[in-house]
């Protein structure tokens, strides 16, 4: 029992004292970041999907 209680001290202790944590204007910039990525992957594999099903479409002759 004695581990566990000095494993959550020392959890504890780093976290408060050793984890150097993002400002706010940091954190507000790196979710901009994110967001920004996140929306041109999703367009880039739309469009992806989109040219595939043109192609399959146009190979099967169901166009």
């Amino acid at each position: 029992m004695k581990k566990i209680v000095a494993y959550f001290k020392d959890a504890y202790n780093e976290l408060v004292h050793k984890v150097s944590w993002p400002t706010r204007q940091e954190l507000s910039s790196s979710t901009v970041i994110v967001l920004i990525a996140s929306l041109i992957i999703a367009l880039i594999v739309f469009g992806v999907d989109v040219l595939f099903d043109w192609i399959l479409k146009l190979l099967y002759g169901i166009l």
